[in-house]
């Protein structure tokens, strides 16, 4: 298939998920919207994926180009019908530009977090092969707080009860980060906002020492993010197709 990449930030990008399109065989397309970048025309495109970033949905007068990145992310899901899958400020996103509301949270949630799948989500192809409930690593401080007309929950947590959700068919938003390699936290936190995040959450010591936290960890999350693309794979294979160009 052929994917269309929304970035906001050089390294809150695909992650692992590279390695696992590159693999399947896939091709993709990144657009780095906050350097300027155009969104193409999407009518090519299989699957839209919208990534991580330190910006909130709501500032859009300080970054003008996320009403025009909430209007393409309209028009493909809501128009073309076509498979998303949005991480952390992507799932934001979604819900956003679909009139949902997203809201700041009391308190970030970073680190290692634990989620477990609702009813619809152990019914939904996108978690199929995975347990009711199982480890995410997390690094938000924003959540949605109202769902747009249509969307389902299909995890969540007492921190940030809208973990995953879904809208209409195929459109799928995780807000915690599924794609994370090794290299993540040591280029995360070198991002202001981040860093204060992350130590507001966990504290300046345990923060120091998060990217040895999380390295057992990544085995496991690796397989998640293997089957969060296979079962995508599966999804786009039965969703409208694009103009074959």
């Amino acid at each position: 298939m052929r994917i269309l990449v929304f970035q906001h930030l050089s390294v809150e990008h695909p992650g692992i998920f590279r390695a696992l399109w590159t693999e399947a065989g896939h091709d993709w397309e990144t657009v780095e919207l906050d350097a300027g970048e155009t969104i193409p025309a999407l009518d090519g495109f299989d699957l839209l994926a919208v990534m991580g970033g330190p910006m909130d949905v709501w500032q859009e007068r300080t970054h003008p180009w996320l009403v025009r990145e909430k209007a393409a992310i309209r028009h493909w899901v809501r128009v073309l019908g076509r498979p998303y899958l949005g991480i952390c400020l992507g799932h934001q996103l979604l819900a956003a530009a679909l009139g949902g509301k997203v809201s700041l949270m009391a308190r970030p949630e970073v680190g290692l977090a634990q989620i477990d799948l609702t009813p619809n989500g152990q019914d939904d192809p996108l978690f199929q092969g995975f347990a009711p409930g199982f480890e995410t690593f997390q690094w938000h401080g924003a959540e949605v707080s109202r769902l747009p007309e249509g969307a389902t929950i299909l995890a969540g947590n007492s921190a940030c009860p809208a973990q995953a959700i879904r809208w209409g068919r195929h459109a799928y938003g995780l807000q915690f980060h599924t794609e994370v390699e090794a290299s993540a936290v040591g280029e995360w936190e070198q991002i202001p906002e981040y860093k204060e995040s992350l130590e507001k959450a966990i504290g300046a010591r345990n923060a120091a020492a998060l990217g040895e936290t999380i390295a057992p960890k990544l085995a496991a999350f690796s397989a998640s993010a293997r089957l969060i693309s296979e079962n995508l794979g599966n999804i786009v294979a039965g969703a409208p197709q694009r103009q074959r160009v």
